[in-house]
């Protein structure tokens, strides 16, 4: 039983991570091209956050009560482009720092640096 529950939130998952428009937006931002409107994206977390409260006031004002689902969704949503905001500034900040490296690394490559040549005399002596 706990195999078959286990293999469908599997299949559950991977429907929602396909299709689902918000994660579909997610996935594009953590593209290499989409690093760098990681951080705009979270204003996207507004219109979720206003649609949340004007569908709680109106469960609050007599609507159907179904309609709290959908705000538990639409707070999931802004709560997913919230934090994900900061996850992609990180991500983009270490990606441009091995960018960075790697192309030190092919300058010095290219001007034919040798380190153990180029040593000044007392730390060309440490190394022996």
């Amino acid at each position: 039983m706990f195999r078959l529950l286990w293999a469908f939130s599997v299949r559950v998952r991977v429907f929602m991570w396909r299709y689902m428009p918000t994660n579909i937006l997610l996935n594009a931002l953590r593209t290499r091209r989409g690093l760098k409107w990681g951080v705009p994206a979270m204003l996207l977390a507004a219109p979720y956050l206003v649609a949340a409260w004007l569908c709680s006031t109106w469960v609050a004002d007599g609507g159907p009560g179904w309609v709290n689902l959908l705000v538990l969704l639409f707070v999931w949503n802004a709560l997913k482009f919230i934090v994900n905001g900061p996850i992609t500034l990180v991500m983009l900040l270490r990606v441009r720092l091995a960018e960075r490296r790697a192309r030190k690394s092919y300058e010095r490559d290219l001007a034919g640096y040798e380190p153990d040549r180029q040593m000044g005399p007392l730390t060309h002596s440490m190394s022996d």
